[in-house]
């Protein structure tokens, strides 16, 4: 039990929420965006948060908990952050130079206003420490691999961790004894398929890009399209770097990124918004069908995030087709959004599926927390 300020620091936004973990509901939360200095942002946060009426008591603060993109081989969990660490951080940031910079920019400036208090970074790619070497292998030179750090880390870690202890809780069974799916759906997807707690395969890899199809990124494509590019179009490697990241995805296929635009062309009779959709839904359906191969055998499926507990369609339109795997849906209980838990699929489906909201926040909260009990 404790009191957490969780700080997510962008390249220009701050997300910050205030977690009593005795409590359900954070007991502040907010955003700056804009923000041209981390120091400044953190000072704005200190003040809204001094101010009567605000509801948090900052004397009461137990630790100050930061999300950090990337852990590399290096972090496997929550860690303490102290100068050596910080320089152990940078050293990562070649594998996430947009958010590492950004994410040590806020421990910094954190730590210069509290300097009193614990300060614990929790990694987005340590939930997937667990991945078994035969799942975050590639099959390149292995020396190459070694000296590089190219291997698969996973993100969205944190979502995955909380939403597949929620299911289990649902479900009335320890995590211990529970196969899932967890399909974090929003801006950025990633499917992950736990066992036990633990994560044993991921759809990123090296970095978010891999994997299921997102709102700009391209996710699962032949690699030889890069050299294709660069040979017959002249792109150069950060051209090439901009069109899958931020020109791809939804809003290449349908030129909308948010799924809201993109369900309301496809609903108007947009071609390319109806394919764009399939191959959305498509690429879920496939890791699904995959993941159940890899686990042996499955127990549920969790839909979480902004896309993935907002979009019925979308639910309903990647398990379709799966009946024969014991994965029934019940489109009653599926329609609409879900803002709370909830059974969507039918009650003679072997695989029960449900929407979990997620709640990172809360998680690193829980995970800073104990790190420093």
């Amino acid at each position: 039990m404790g009191l957490a300020l969780v700080l997510n620091c962008g390249s220009s936004s701050v997300k910050y929420q205030v977690v009593d973990t005795t409590q359900d509901e954070p007991l502040a939360s907010g955003l700056i965006e804009r923000v041209t200095h981390h120091g400044d942002a953190i000072r704005a946060i200190i003040s809204q948060l001094s101010e009567p009426g605000s509801g948090v008591d900052l004397e009461r603060l137990t630790v100050v908990g930061h999300r950090v993109l990337h852990g590399g081989e290096e972090f496997s969990g929550p860690t303490v952050v102290n100068d050596s660490v910080e320089k152990h951080i940078a050293m990562l940031s070649p594998l996430g130079p947009l958010h590492i910079p950004a994410n040590l920019a806020g421990i910094s400036s954190a730590r210069a206003a509290f300097p009193h208090l614990p300060h614990v970074a929790v990694f987005d790619t340590a939930f997937h420490a667990t991945l078994p070497e035969a799942a975050y292998t590639y099959a390149i030179d292995r020396r190459v691999a070694h000296e590089h750090g190219v291997r698969r880390y996973g993100f969205h870690g944190t979502s995955h961790s909380y939403v597949s202890r929620e299911t289990a809780r649902l479900m009335d069974r320890p995590i211990e004894d529970v196969s899932m799916i967890v399909l974090h759906l929003g801006n950025g997807a990633s499917a992950c398929a736990i066992q036990g707690g633990r994560s044993v395969d991921t759809s990123m890899g090296l970095t978010p890009l891999e994997g299921l199809v997102m709102g700009t990124r391209s996710g699962d494509i032949d690699p030889a399209v890069t050299l294709h590019l660069a040979r017959t179009a002249g792109m150069t490697i950060d051209e090439v770097d901009a069109l899958l990241n931020r020109q791809s995805g939804m809003l290449g296929l349908t030129g909308y990124s948010d799924m809201r635009d993109v369900r309301s062309a496809a609903d108007s009779g947009s071609r390319d918004a109806q394919v764009g959709l399939e191959v959305y839904c498509r690429r879920i359906r496939g890791y699904v069908g995959q993941y159940f191969a890899q686990l042996g055998a499955l127990d549920a499926i969790t839909f979480t995030a902004g896309v993935g507990e907002n979009d019925d369609a979308v639910r309903l339109s990647s398990l379709s087709g799966l009946e024969a795997l014991g994965i029934v849906m019940d489109p009653e209980r599926n329609s609409g959004r879900k803002k709370q838990a909830t059974l969507v699929s039918a009650d003679d489906s072997a695989v029960q599926v449900w929407v979990v909201p997620t709640n990172e926040e809360r998680e690193i909260a829980l995970q800073s927390i104990a790190a420093v009990s």
